[in-house]
């Protein structure tokens, strides 16, 4: 049986949604978490402490091992606080899951310089501080889960959506932030993964109970991948009404990167465009 006994978790935006049912399940088997949420609006924007403060109210009656946080992650400064005041309460590190997010929607022509950098500072610029506050403690001690969040929003042109360019751009970043922090951590014994989870939330605007695509049916694929008995590292997983199926990019077989792609020779444009099926090969053929 997966347990964290003597692991210490972060969690950010666990106050509701997909990041309580993730505390809620490490905390259950036996982690010490911390609940972080800043309790901002669906919009990104506003705060409120009683959000974090209430999710960890709910699972200490429970018996369990819990402390909330509601400081501001969108820095450095704060990522490396929360970081500190969770070594401090707990003794050590062991699991991020960084969670927290907004889905915002500005079409091209309207896109935002302010939107665009509220979006990233949370999407891009938070796991990579919180993963390098983070990594002296996991890396003195030879051991860490890192699980970022990605979307299918952002991973597949069938699910895009107008209005979505700033989120996409961050929830694609996440996939390159997960492979070089995969690469590095590797010898110290740190796997890093990222989650492109569907569930009903506010995000969706839904409130209150909901008979299918739940938050806790999301909740064992990012246990699993943050638990020793993972040893998978830099692998999407995609977690949608309890189903899950994981994939990572791989070089083909026969490839000399950079100067042989073990691919089809094209010395022109109309080359290209001759053998565009064969250099497309299996891919799908959108019109």
């Amino acid at each position: 049986m997966i347990r964290f006994d003597d692991r210490t978790a972060i969690v950010t935006g666990a106050g509701r949604g997909i990041g309580y049912a993730y505390a809620e399940i490490l905390a259950a088997r036996g982690a010490r978490v911390v609940v972080h949420d800043i309790g901002a609006g669906p919009d990104g924007t506003s705060r409120d402490a009683s959000v974090a403060a209430a999710a960890a109210r709910r699972l200490r009656a429970r018996g369990h091992a819990v402390r909330a946080a509601s400081g501001p992650i969108d820095s450095r400064a704060g990522c490396r606080a929360l970081v500190e005041e969770t070594v401090s309460a707990f003794g050590g590190l062991d699991i991020v899951i960084h969670n927290a997010g907004w889905v915002g929607y500005q079409r091209i022509e309207e896109l935002a310089p302010d939107f665009l950098a509220r979006m990233t500072r949370l999407g891009v610029e938070t796991p990579l501080w919180l993963a390098q506050a983070g990594w002296p403690v996991m890396k003195g001690q030879g051991y860490g889960r890192i699980l970022l969040t990605t979307s299918d929003r952002a991973l597949f042109p069938e699910h895009a959506q107008a209005g979505l360019a700033a989120y996409a751009a961050a929830k694609s970043a996440t996939l390159g932030i997960m492979n070089v922090l995969a690469h590095e951590g590797a010898p110290h014994g740190i796997r890093v993964n990222a989650i492109s989870p569907v569930a009903k939330t506010r995000m969706w605007g839904v409130q209150g109970d909901v008979d299918e695509l739940r938050p806790d049916a999301v909740a064992p694929g990012a246990a699993f991948l943050v638990s020793q008995a993972c040893r998978a590292s830099a692998w999407m997983l995609r977690a949608s009404n309890g189903q899950f199926r994981a994939f990572k990019p791989c070089e083909a077989s026969g490839v000399d990167y950079p100067r042989d792609l073990g691919a089809v020779t094209a010395e022109s444009p109309e080359a290209v465009a001759a053998a565009w099926d064969a250099i497309a090969g299996d891919a799908p053929q959108a019109e």
